[in-house]
């Protein structure tokens, strides 16, 4: 039975690495994200090859910002694709266009609260409303599911907390930023490892460069898994 609550984050140049990385990692992944820094080097075919031709389930991460009307038709066209999760901002009119995009098809939208590599000052800089930081994500995260997001992205130090609200019933969380024990922080600024960020109510655990950046790719995501079995 594959343990699809490990995603790999296949942050890599292009789509050739990005296959070269799957087929490396085998049987041992099931669950891939593709992101905007491959969008340009054939993303959305690689998406659409390890679905079709390999059987794995896919996460696009494009992080959509934009009108209801444009999120709409974008979300409608990605939903061609037969994937299985998609970000987006997590305004609600952002997620409610989504979900109209989506409508009929498998696809979860995701809604992002704050992204993982941000703190107060950040927010400060981009004028976001002054408030604890967890605070505002889950704020984010409720407004969110009530605009009908199939889950969130947060970080493992907000999953507890997102996971205890109301609205949250039967949602996903997803946490990027989960860092195995003993690796750098990287970019990241709110992290957990990963048996951690499951303990605290995330459904899927998004890993990247610990696992491609690892001098054995498959032993280190078959760590990080035999840590979430616990």
């Amino acid at each position: 039975m594959q343990d699809d609550r490990l995603i790999v984050a296949l942050d890599v140049p292009n789509a050739l690495e990005g296959l070269q990385l799957a087929e490396t990692l085998g049987a041992s992944v099931s669950f891939y994200k593709i992101g905007l820094g491959m969008l340009t080097g054939g993303g959305l075919a690689l998406a659409n090859e390890l679905k079709q031709e390999h059987g794995k389930r896919i996460f696009l991460d494009m992080k959509l910002f934009d009108i209801g009307a444009t999120i709409e038709a974008a979300v409608r066209g990605l939903a061609q694709f037969d994937l299985d999760f998609l970000t987006v901002h997590g305004d609600p009119h952002v997620v409610r266009a989504a979900k109209e995009g989506a409508a009929g098809k498998p696809l979860k939208i995701l809604a992002v609260t704050i992204l993982t590599s941000l703190d107060r000052a950040d927010l400060d800089a981009g004028l976001i409303k002054p408030g604890d930081l967890p605070d505002l994500v889950a704020e984010r995260a409720g407004r969110a599911f009530e605009a009908g997001a199939d889950g969130v992205i947060a970080s493992p130090q907000e999953a507890a907390m997102i996971r205890a609200l109301p609205q949250a019933t039967g949602r996903l969380i997803v946490t990027p930023g989960v860092r195995p024990v003993g690796s750098a922080l990287g970019d990241q600024k709110r992290v957990a490892t990963p048996a951690q960020a499951v303990a605290d109510g995330a459904d899927h655990i998004v890993v990247g460069r610990p696992v491609w950046a690892a001098e054995d790719p498959r032993a280190a995501a078959e760590a990080i898994l035999t840590e979430l079995r616990g």
